[in-house]
């Protein structure tokens, strides 16, 4: 009996000892490459690297810190960007933009985990270097998750809730032992979310203060020049470590990435238009099909293209901020989302170019949209079924549609009765409630495209006694105001992926209610979001995966906290045809890390 218990013993601990190095790590099932893999298929590995190219953002920057709040928003662009690059500092692993969410060996050679993932250990390239050429090691690791604890800005400063344990082990692993707080994301999370910095090189008591010292990574660029608020240029590093692993193959391309700034998109289209700017992102249809009749553009110079990627719709919208008592009734922000007429905006505006977003993953399996809640998702829901309609438990719930004249008289309507059950009549041609206090309030726009929107909507409004403000202030009281929830509404963008998982926390969940410079800007605080965040987390099987993101799509669009607004279904991007890309463009779409100076080849 003895020997018995002793060999039960023994299971576990031979189970774990079992768990072999990998390459990659996915979040539901294997990764799609093998570990001889040798390059992301979606890249060019024939082209030569070298050139330039001249990425221009509208904004403004003071400093060199995104990890914390100081420097959140106001970062140079390129210090830990997924849309340029990281071209500073680097996670322990990289993703694969044609999967839905699969990590690749990166700063970490490989990764070890048990079938619970209730650890994960990564072990370092022996390779990986800081631009010091100091090895990055287990340590400068641990320092990451410490520092980021103790000075950094949420998410990162929450990350080690989630840890019972953080361990060096032999000269090059690190091995984390989570607590029940931490979730089967969570390793992914650790790998690809969170940048590893250097020790040795960073001081923790002015870590937190912001500044524009040039700091030491371990990415494939190094700052060249600083001209604060106005340009930063960047130089490829011609020691950098990871030049040729699989997963930097093909990617990295150019000698100097130059980003300028502009105090307006109309500004920054203009240098495009003059050749100071090399490739322009464009997510207006009016300007895409009516403003590209300069010389260049009819000449074949200027290449414009459209990608379209596999993913969801996201939703874009105004957002409510239910932290203020008048938006703190459903029924009052459902009976505004119906008098918007999206119909009479989309000609206006946008010449019908759009697409109603009638929810959050909308084009996807993932989505509530036209998918009828199955029993599954039913018995995830429980009792929180009984705040969805019968139309959104049967996928056919959409927004309000409008004849398009700006004043649909049956839509205003049913808006009004809305407004009568949440307690508001009108009364002297304003709408007032039980008080007799109007119902007033302010939308805080960044850009001329969103204050046009926000006019339309506002139009429609007055015709039933409501009072919209607007707002339009510069980048950084916009940066300011957004991190610490001063604002009535504001129109926000909310991207959607294949793999929702630990960053709808920081965006719906009620821990991020009050966190100063989370993504919640909403303020929900709903147990059955909470709920439904963690079974999305927790997942392991793909339909239990699946029924947990639809019944969240659900809860979301049944809260009516935003007013939802337009999706594209495509990526529109306008180049310098001197910048080419490789002829594949993965399931996320088109990825500039990959893109290349043609005049080099």
């Amino acid at each position: 009996m003895r020997r018995l218990l002793f060999t039960l013993l023994l299971l576990p601990l031979a189970s774990v000892a079992a768990a072999e190095p990998m390459h990659g790590i996915a979040m539901h099932g294997e990764p799609a490459l093998s570990a001889d893999y040798t390059h992301f298929p979606y890249v060019n590995t024939e082209i030569k690297k070298g050139g330039k190219v001249n990425y221009g953002v509208v904004g403004t920057y003071d400093a060199l810190n995104p990890f914390v709040l100081k420097g959140m928003r106001t970062t140079a662009r390129g210090v830990w960007d997924p849309e340029f690059g990281n071209l500073l500092y680097e996670p322990l692993m990289t993703r694969s933009a044609d999967e839905p969410f699969t990590l690749y060996g990166l700063l970490a050679e490989t990764v070890e985990w048990d079938a619970d993932r209730t650890y994960v250990q990564f072990n370092l390239n022996p390779k990986a270097r800081w631009h010091d050429g100091k090895p990055v090691t287990p340590e400068d690791v641990i320092f990451t998750f410490e520092l980021l604890r103790d000075k950094g800005r949420p998410p990162f400063n929450g990350r080690l809730n989630a840890v019972a344990s953080m361990e060096k082990v032999g000269e090059h692993g690190i091995k984390f032992t989570f607590n029940e707080k931490a979730n089967r994301e969570t390793p992914l999370i650790f790998a690809n979310s969170t940048p590893i910095l250097p020790k040795h090189a960073i001081d923790p008591e002015t870590f937190d203060q912001g500044g524009l010292n040039i700091p030491i990574g371990s990415g494939p660029y190094r700052i060249k020049e600083l001209k604060p608020g106005e340009k930063v240029t960047w130089a490829l590093d011609p020691d950098y470590w990871g030049k040729d692993i699989p997963s930097k193959v093909g990617v990295d391309n150019y000698d100097e990435i130059s980003v300028t700034y502009f105090l307006q998109e109309a500004t920054l289209f203009e240098a495009f238009k003059k050749g100071e700017i090399d490739i322009y992102p464009d997510g207006d249809s009016n300007h895409w099909q009516r403003a590209y009749n300069f010389p260049a553009a009819q000449n074949g110079d200027v290449v414009k293209e459209a990608f379209k990627p596999g993913l969801p719709s996201g939703m874009l919208g105004f957002v409510f901020n239910t932290r203020r008592p008048i938006f703190a009734d459903v029924k009052v922000r459902e009976a505004i989302s119906t008098a918007f007429d999206f119909e009479a905006m989309n000609k206006t505006l946008f010449g019908n170019a759009f697409t109603r977003t009638q929810s959050y993953w909308q084009n996807s399996a993932l989505g509530a949209y036209g998918n009828a809640a199955d029993e599954r998702e039913l018995a995830l829901l429980g009792p929180a079924r009984e705040k969805l309609s019968p139309e959104i438990l049967a996928g056919t719930y959409s927004q309000s549609a409008t004849d398009g004249s700006g004043g649909d008289r049956k839509a205003l309507g049913t808006a009004v009765r809305l407004f009568q059950e949440a307690g508001y009549k009108i009364q002297g041609g304003k709408m007032i409630d039980a008080a007799g206090k109007p119902l007033a309030f302010e939308v805080m726009t960044q850009n001329e495209g969103q204050e046009k929107m926000a006019i339309a909507f506002q139009r429609t409004l007055k015709m039933i006694g409501i009072d919209m403000a607007i707002r339009t202030v510069d980048d950084a009281q916009y940066q300011a105001r957004s991190n610490s929830f001063d604002y009535d509404m504001i129109i926000k963008a909310y991207t959607s992926s294949l793999s929702p998982g630990a960053e709808q926390v920081n965006r719906w969940a009620s821990e991020a209610k009050d966190a100063q410079g989370s993504f919640n800007y909403a303020g929900v605080a709903d147990p059955d979001i909470d709920r439904m965040i963690e079974a999305l987390l927790q997942a392991r099987d793909p339909a239990d995966f699946q029924a947990a993101v639809r019944a969240y799509d659900r809860l979301l669009v049944a809260g009516h906290y935003l007013v939802p607004l337009y999706h594209i279904g495509e990526q529109w991007v306008a180049r310098w045809k001197h910048i080419g890309r490789p002829d594949a463009a993965p399931l996320y779409g088109y990825q500039r890390s990959t893109w290349f100076d043609a005049r080099v080849q």
